[in-house]
């Protein structure tokens, strides 16, 4: 495992997986070889999540079915009806990665403190295991973001895990309502000053430090929004680390 001292998590704004060649499959994209490298393992061990999707059984196959060729050992943890495994925290500290879908955060972060999982994670998190996700499997590390977990207008939310002490926005080029209300949120401090990422961008911490973006977009961004001291926010462009297929 990235066991060197070292605490990652890479928050996804979207664009984890795309078309495979293989009609009607999908295959990891350069995001998650990007996160997995950072495990330092030749084969690593990869734990998927969909809580947030109530524990989708056909996200999960279309999953494994993506990681196929890949060089790597896949396993998952599902919360319904009952865990999958005896004891969650044996199986989360077992892995290098882990990997949380989209969905509904707030209903993500119920379960999860239900189970005691938040404070599992934390626990990996500082063991050096690479955190990671997209959507609610990024925002869900933040203090909080937007999400539509509530209805299809989004609400600023604010129950995250707070491994990472910023507000955190996703999906920003391709939602519109997602700008404008985070600049809200966070210029009227219901929510912390933040990162965001465009489609296609990941936002890589170290730690509780932003350390670059990283893109298979050849336009998508990733963006630092701070407050202006006047009601208002300040939002900075960061141009992120291209990646190659």
């Amino acid at each position: 495992m990235s066991r060197a001292g070292q605490s990652h998590i890479v928050a996804i704004g979207g664009g984890s997986f795309r078309p495979s060649v293989r009609e009607g499959f999908i295959e990891p994209s350069a995001l998650m070889r990007y996160t997995l490298d950072l495990t330092g393992q030749d084969r690593p061990k990869l734990g998927l999540l969909a809580t947030a999707l109530g524990d989708d059984s056909d996200w999960l196959l279309k999953m494994y079915t993506a990681f196929h060729d890949w060089d790597v050992e896949v396993s998952h943890l599902t919360l319904f009806p009952m865990p999958n495994v005896d004891d969650p925290r044996e199986w989360v500290l077992s892995q290098d990665a882990i990997y949380v879908s989209g969905g509904s955060v707030a209903n993500l972060a119920a379960l999860w403190r239900l189970h005691g999982l938040d404070e599992i994670f934390e626990e990996a998190w500082r063991a050096g295991i690479v955190l990671s996700g997209q959507s609610a499997g990024a925002l869900c590390w933040h203090v909080g973001g937007n999400t539509d977990s509530f209805g299809p207008e989004l609400r600023p939310w604010a129950e995250g895990l707070g491994l990472l002490p910023f507000s955190c926005g996703v999906h920003y080029d391709s939602d519109p309502q997602r700008r404008e209300l985070l600049h809200r949120s966070v210029g009227d401090g219901e929510l912390p000053e933040g990162y965001a990422a465009d489609e296609g961008v990941a936002l890589h911490y170290v730690g509780t430090e932003f350390i670059q973006a990283v893109s298979t977009s050849p336009t998508g961004a990733a963006y630092r929004i701070e407050r202006d001291g006047a009601g208002g926010v300040k939002e900075f462009r960061i141009e992120p680390r291209r990646l190659t297929a």
